[in-house]
């Protein structure tokens, strides 16, 4: 479920004018990325045996384009993929790796409600990593001309990893875009922060938790998480919030917030600064969010994907269920991208008019609303579409 993520240290250290290249003759492409790996340190004989039985997955191509989860509300999305089931599971695996996530808290500073969600999320606990052969998704999205900056050095990654004996080419399953283990994460991220959590001399993120969640702590510390804050609280907001401040864009001190008659719904607001994120509008669900919220985005870019994984975390470590509200009714996905186009005519970058409420096309919405003098709460109605 992470189609976006690309650990850029890594990525840097691997680029090369070759990167740009794309397209045209498979078998051509291929001999092009023996070339490169050899050149970066496997023998012939490494280069042979990494691509042998390489092929395009039209699979892989077919699920690059078909991303329709995430057109679904925030509502809808942490409905389908939080059940009891994954909350009662997330306890007994959280008492189960007690240890290792004492370590990591210690280690890494990263809470264990934070990976057990990922954990949850992307593998259903290393239960459903994915049947994709890694290295052909790999290559074809490296072909696709579509991202192959991101997907070129991804391969060059997984050459390294199994020059290390740690990839099997031809065994290696995993999820359409490549990412590897139970937090699935790409070759580059595993050679940046994989870490031998089992002690056996090996970092397997498809067979032991103990080096999953280690390793995918190492690269959450690594985006810059800090130690001892929050990443989400629910909060009950006053109707005559200035909503124009909503969104994750806008970052006060809660202090500040709190004198506009923001209130925590359990307990109080944390200290420090924050941001009121309003995921279905002013008459929705509602959360104070903080700086480790943001960092988020660098696991997945996706703006319901992200509110989703960051609440669960939060139910995970003992909150009760959002408060739903009454939010008016969004739009279909023909709506939404109608509306897309309408607000790129406008003058706002939203990005490709895919019909999904990402966070450029919520933040083109509330500056129309404040134009239109509409409540600026970033939720597109048909009301906004009619009035565009």
């Amino acid at each position: 479920m992470r189609p976006f993520l690309l650990s850029l240290p890594f990525a840097v250290l691997l680029s090369s004018p070759a990167s740009a290249q794309c397209g045209g003759d498979f078998s051509a492409f291929v001999q092009g990325l023996r070339a490169e790996v050899q050149a970066r340190g496997l023998s012939t004989a490494q280069a042979e045996g990494f691509f042998r039985g390489v092929r395009q997955d039209d699979r892989v191509l077919r699920a690059d384009r078909s991303q329709g989860v995430f057109r679904n509300n925030f509502n809808e999305f942490s409905g389908a993929v939080i059940s009891q089931n994954r909350l009662t599971n997330g306890a007994k695996m959280s008492a189960k790796y007690d240890a290792i996530f004492d370590r990591i808290a210690r280690d890494y500073g990263v809470p264990r409600g934070i990976l057990l969600a990922f954990w949850a999320l992307e593998t259903d606990y290393g239960a459903v990593q994915g049947d994709f052969n890694t290295r052909d998704a790999l290559v074809t999205l490296a072909h696709d001309c579509r991202r192959p900056d991101l997907f070129r050095p991804q391969v060059l990654a997984a050459a390294e990893l199994y020059r290390r004996g740690d990839f099997d080419p031809a065994r290696n399953l995993g999820a359409w875009a490549g990412e590897i283990g139970q937090v699935q994460m790409l070759p580059a991220d595993i050679l940046e922060n994989g870490v031998d959590g089992d002690g056996d001399g090996h970092v397997n993120l498809k067979g032991s938790a103990p080096d999953a969640l280690m390793s995918g702590a190492k690269m959450i510390a690594g985006m810059g998480w800090r130690r001892g804050e929050p990443w989400m609280q629910e909060i009950i907001v006053p109707e005559g919030l200035d909503w124009a401040k909503t969104g994750i864009e806008t970052e006060l001190p809660t202090a500040d917030w709190a004198r506009m008659g923001v209130q925590a719904r359990d307990g109080q607001l944390a200290g420090g600064r924050g941001s009121v994120l309003l995921p279905m509008g002013r008459k929705g669900p509602a959360f104070m969010v903080y700086p480790n919220f943001r960092l988020l985005f660098e696991w997945n870019k996706s703006f319901v994907y992200v509110t989703t994984a960051a609440y669960f975390a939060t139910r995970l470590e003992g909150a009760p269920r959002f408060t739903l509200g009454a939010p008016e009714a969004g739009l279909t996905v023909d709506q939404m991208k109608a509306l897309q186009v309408k607000l790129t005519a406008r003058g706002h970058d939203v990005g490709p008019v895919d019909g999904i409420l990402g966070a450029k096309t919520r933040q083109a919405v509330q500056r129309e609303q404040a134009r239109l003098g509409l409540p600026a709460d970033a939720w597109p109605t048909a009301a906004l579409l009619a009035r565009l």
